[in-house]
């Protein structure tokens, strides 16, 4: 009892780390939320349940059991020198990026130019950064946490920052699969504060569906970035026009 116990725990601790309410697991799994919760609290996973909520969290049963034996979660970041390595090999930082998203060695290689033998090097030198484990017959397990996310202001960040200036907003988003909104108004602190717990849902409903849509097939799935952002904020030229208040 005491080892279903820590699996369970493992498990809500993956949850809440991925922000997965109970009404999001039931919807991957086919379930009545009502049921998802009476599974949690009986501790009565079957075997087969078992391997359902961890596919759906990206992970494999076995990965689930060395969390419990180690005490400990996975890292949700990478190092600050991690990432840094990262940036410095484009193709290292491209093996990377879709190996973290579940793709296998097959994938990257049939999507992407390079060869088998390319690939593995670029797995075997992420293995060796500790990033993933490479596997028997090559299959890739990650080393991080299903809420994985880069270093705020780090490497990464940095160089995605400069593709989005430069790429990601070079378009009308007026295509199928593209949606921009932009508001503006003004705001309360209280307000505002309001607004940013509504956006916090936005990337656990993201992440859901993406760790929901890796049971998938490769060609029914495309890449896809969201950003959410909100600051005061007025353009330069009203800020220039503003009145000066009296000392």
């Amino acid at each position: 009892m005491a080892q279903a116990e820590s699996l369970v725990n493992a498990l809500k601790n993956l949850l809440k780390a991925r922000g997965i309410t109970y009404a999001q697991l039931a919807k991957g799994l086919g379930l009545s939320e009502a049921s998802v919760k009476r599974i949690f609290a009986e501790r009565s996973f079957t075997l087969e349940r078992l391997d359902q909520v961890c596919t759906l969290l990206g992970i494999q049963i076995s990965d689930l059991a060395r969390m419990v034996v180690a005490e400990q979660p996975v890292p949700s970041r990478l190092t600050e020198e991690q990432e840094k390595k990262l940036v410095a090999d484009p193709k290292l930082l491209l093996v990377a990026v879709h190996a973290l998203h579940q793709w296998t060695l097959d994938e990257i290689v049939s999507n992407f130019a390079m060869t088998q033998a390319e690939c593995i090097r670029l797995l075997a030198r992420l293995d060796k950064l500790g990033i993933l484990d490479l596997l028997p017959n090559n299959r890739i397990r990650v080393r991080v946490a299903p809420d994985f996310s880069w270093l705020p202001g780090g490497p990464i960040q940095q160089y995605f920052r400069a593709q989005l200036r430069n790429d990601f907003f070079n378009s009308h988003f007026d295509k199928p699969g593209e949606k921009m909104i932009m508001v503006s108004g003004t705001l309360s602190e209280e307000s505002n504060a309001a607004v940013q717990r509504a956006m916090n849902r936005l990337p656990a409903e993201f992440l859901a569906a993406h760790q929901q849509d890796l049971t998938l097939p490769l060609e029914r799935r495309t890449g896809s970035a969201m950003i959410v952002a909100l600051r005061p904020w007025s353009p330069a030229h009203f800020q220039q026009m503003r009145r000066q208040k009296e000392q």
